[in-house]
């Protein structure tokens, strides 16, 4: 049967009105945006089961979840030799136990906020899962705060851990009784704890064993030994605060830490002696470090069959860093070197001699460029900043590579006045520390102009460039243009080290004290600045590391409890109690942003 026209008309329209009509009513609207995080159903067994002789849990939520970084962010305390399985299924999450657990025993699973929903990623957090292999779940609690020994900042990826065993080897040898993880403020808190006496250790677990078994390892310890009791340790769990939505409020601030126990983390002095790194930063620049400085031995450098002349050696003030720039071309040209080094190495009994290795120094030359590129002129700076030297200040001339002799018949620096110009004798010496930096000393003074004249080629660098020709017109700072901080340091009966920091903690100069007094820091640029005093122990004259096996503690230091602002011309005086050890104002002020 043939369809005609009008016909196929009939039955195509209502067959188009029908699908517009569903498509109008199925079309969604909207909505608000899910923030809500998932939550537990229902589990098998129950969080809170005693006499559990399972090998497997089971956790149901209302809806389909992820796991987020779960290897990094899941922990069993008391850890297990053989880590569970945990997977997803459907809606539920699975934890298979593959190892045996102990008798008597309160298991806690942490996860973290590793357990998300599936669509928008919203995180339960501080997810826990407890049960007991005994009649009872344990309910005593520890709680404590760790800090970076020198700057007392919170260090990231570390554990606490607790240890019924108190011998100082069960750290090293054997998994502790509880764990856990320090949170983004440097709190923690273990729960779910026996009562009884224990150890308390903070570790940043390098080689992932649970141990203090790595010289490079951070560690912190208890001086004493913890006795956990429930007069002192029943603590119940504090309201965790609404989770903050990523975007929502950058000002938010991470609370303060509290906790009974403070844990100060150090870095062991380093004791082995060994080559750290070799690295060839550029075709001619070959640079070596090492562990600790090499003291009375000394480190070697040579290429086979290569003359000395062919190259210079340079090392740091401690001598732990060597740089050696290759002078001739038929090295430097090579892509692949072989260079010899003899250093001081420690090896297994402890005995410190001498190792000799030959070690490939590798550059890949960048692909030439098809238009020979314009000569680039030896440059060099002269700490000379919008036209103002600072007082007291040798001009610095520095340059990226080696200098070879200045030509100082090219270099002349004048007086300015009214009058004309007079020249002024000067003496120009290299810094003994490296080739790179030469100091220009004259007779300069306050509330006079000067002129900085170099000829081109008065200055160049081993490898053939050569300095354009340039001038400078300069004067000295007035000091009113500079502030000043005195700090009256006080309340301390020892030896101490008192440090001026800028805005990264970075020490712009330091001050040695042997008693309470004044520490004065003139001529500083306007800015904040924070200060540091070193508790000077031993009287070394430095910060001295812990030591776990001799029972010493880093020594102390503390913060004066906020930025200090320097302004122009301007003495700022401020007392500086030291008696609070170890103490930092961790969240500073907002400062200042110019108005839009």
């Amino acid at each position: 049967m043939k369809l005609t026209v009008p016909g196929f008309l009939l039955i195509a329209l209502p067959v188009f009105a029908l699908i517009s009509s569903c498509a109008k009513v199925s079309s969604p609207s909207g909505g608000p945006r899910d923030r809500e995080p998932p939550v537990v159903v229902k589990s098998n067994p129950p969080s809170g089961t005693v006499n559990f002789r399972g090998k497997s849990i089971a956790v149901t939520f209302n809806e389909f979840v992820v796991l987020d970084r779960i290897n990094d962010k899941f922990m069993v305390s008391p850890p297990m030799n053989t880590r569970p399985r945990i997977y997803i299924r459907r809606k539920n999450i699975i934890i298979d136990l593959e190892d045996q657990l102990k008798d008597s025993t309160t298991y806690t699973f942490y996860f973290q906020d590793a357990v998300r929903d599936l669509n928008e990623g919203n995180p339960i957090n501080n997810f826990q899962f407890v049960l007991s292999t005994g009649p009872v779940i344990d309910s005593l609690s520890v709680t404590g705060r760790v800090y970076n020994a020198f700057n007392l900042e919170v260090p990231e990826n570390t554990l606490v851990l607790l240890y019924g065993q108190l011998d100082d080897t069960a750290v090293v040898k054997q998994l502790p009784d509880y764990i856990t993880r320090l949170e983004p403020n440097g709190a923690f808190r273990i729960d779910n704890v026996r009562g009884g006496a224990y150890r308390l250790y903070a570790l940043k677990d390098i080689d992932n064993t649970k141990n203090y078994n790595l010289p490079d390892e951070e560690f912190a310890f208890c001086d004493t030994i913890i006795d956990i009791t429930p007069e002192r340790h029943y603590l119940p769990r504090k309201e965790e605060p609404a989770p903050v939505s990523p975007g929502t409020d950058k000002n938010a601030v991470i609370p303060e830490a509290e906790g009974e126990y403070t844990l100060i983390l150090f870095q062991a002095e380093k004791t082995q002696r060994y080559l750290t790194s070799s690295a060839r930063q550029l075709p001619y620049k070959l640079v070596y470090t090492l562990s600790l400085p090499p003291d009375t031995m000394n480190f070697e450098f040579s290429v086979p069959d290569t003359d000395r002349e062919k190259y210079l050696i340079e090392t740091t003030r401690n001598r732990d860093t060597v740089t050696v720039w290759l002078t001739d071309s038929t090295l430097y040209n090579q892509a692949i070197l072989n260079t010899v080094v003899r250093y001081p190495f420690t090896d297994s009994t402890g005995t410190n001699d001498y190792r000799r290795d030959t070690i490939q120094m590798r550059f890949l030359q960048p692909r030439a460029a098809r238009v020979k590129p314009a000569r680039t002129p030896f440059r060099v700076s002269t700490g000379i900043v919008s036209g103002q030297l600072k007082p007291g200040a040798p001009l610095t001339l520095k340059s990226e590579t080696p200098f070879r002799t200045p030509d100082t018949s090219r270099i002349r620096i004048y007086e300015l006045s009214e009058s004309g110009r007079k020249g002024l004798p000067y003496k120009l010496t290299r810094d003994t520390l490296t080739f790179c930096r030469y100091f220009l000393e004259a007779d300069l003074r306050q509330g006079r102009n000067y002129l900085y004249i170099t000829d081109s080629h008065a200055f160049g660098n081993i490898y053939g460039d050569y300095s354009d020709s340039a001038g400078v017109k300069f004067s000295l700072r007035s000091p009113e243009s500079y502030g000043m901080l005195t700090m009256n340091v006080l309340n301390h009966t020892g030896k101490r080290i008192v440090q001026l920091l800028d805005n990264r903690e970075t020490v712009i100069r330091e001050i040695y004290m042997d008693q309470d007094g004044s520490a004065e820091f003139p001529l500083l640029e306007k800015g904040f600045y924070r200060v540091r005093a070193i508790y000077d122990l031993n009287g070394d004259g430095k910060w001295t590391t812990g030591d776990f096996f001799s029972g010493r503690q880093p020594e102390p230091v503390s913060y004066y409890p906020g930025e200090i602002e320097i302004p122009v011309n301007w003495r700022v005086e401020q007392e500086w109690d030291l008696e609070l050890k170890n103490y930092k104002k961790q969240q500073l002020r907002a400062r200042r942003t110019p108005g839009r």
